[in-house]
């Protein structure tokens, strides 16, 4: 496993969880079916390379790797939660996890699957997010944005903890037409188990 850090703007947003990183996982809920799920729309194969953004401590590693994937890259701007990552997966050298603000970083085509889990309200612009996403995946490639809960519950524990600074999560239909530009929206979930919108990769955006 390979690890980068580097400082980034926006480091005191990430303050939350880095204090929080340590018992992260010991309070994490998780729902195996709607993982499953998630692995299955988001293509999530064996031989592919995955870019998992705002990773955390790498709660989808395992799943990824049991789907026999080629290589992972998580980036996360929590260097505690990188650090948790590390440690729960040193010797892996099919992983890679780098400190950075995603948005400042440009892999240029390499990721076959482009993952955003239980993060888009940490991020300030959807659209620029998703324009951005659509450069780091091959054409044909796919983006999945997705959380293992209902909307509206997640909106409901955003509103409970201020601190982490997130904003509402955006219905699901209006993130689709975010990626519509860039992507073939394949599944549009909202429902009382889990949210998602996935898409693959046009060769070039329909930007007019």
């Amino acid at each position: 496993m390979n690890t980068e850090e580097k400082n980034a703007p926006g480091a005191d947003s990430a303050a939350y969880f880095d204090r929080r990183a340590g018992e992260w996982d010991r309070h994490s809920v998780r729902n195996d079916a709607v993982i499953g799920k998630i692995m299955d729309e988001a293509l999530i194969r064996p031989g592919v390379r995955v870019l998992d953004i705002a990773c955390g401590t790498g709660v989808l590693f395992p799943d990824y790797l049991k789907r026999g994937v080629l290589g992972i890259t998580g980036v996360d701007l929590s260097a505690g939660m990188i650090r948790e990552a590390g440690q729960k997966f040193s010797g892996r050298p099919e992983i890679t996890l780098i400190c950075r603000d995603i948005m400042r970083i440009n892999f240029t085509g390499q990721y076959d699957c482009c993952m955003v889990y239980n993060a888009l309200p940490h991020f300030s612009d959807p659209e620029k997010l998703i324009r951005h996403l659509f450069y780091q995946i091959k054409p044909g490639g796919t983006l999945t944005v997705a959380h293992g809960m209902s909307r509206e519950e997640i909106n409901r524990n955003h509103m409970r903890h201020r601190e982490c600074n997130a904003s509402e999560l955006i219905p699901a239909e209006t993130l689709a037409g975010l990626f519509r530009p860039y992507f073939r929206v394949n599944q549009i979930i909202s429902d009382e188990r889990m949210y998602l919108v996935t898409g693959t990769a046009l060769v070039s955006p329909r930007i007019c």
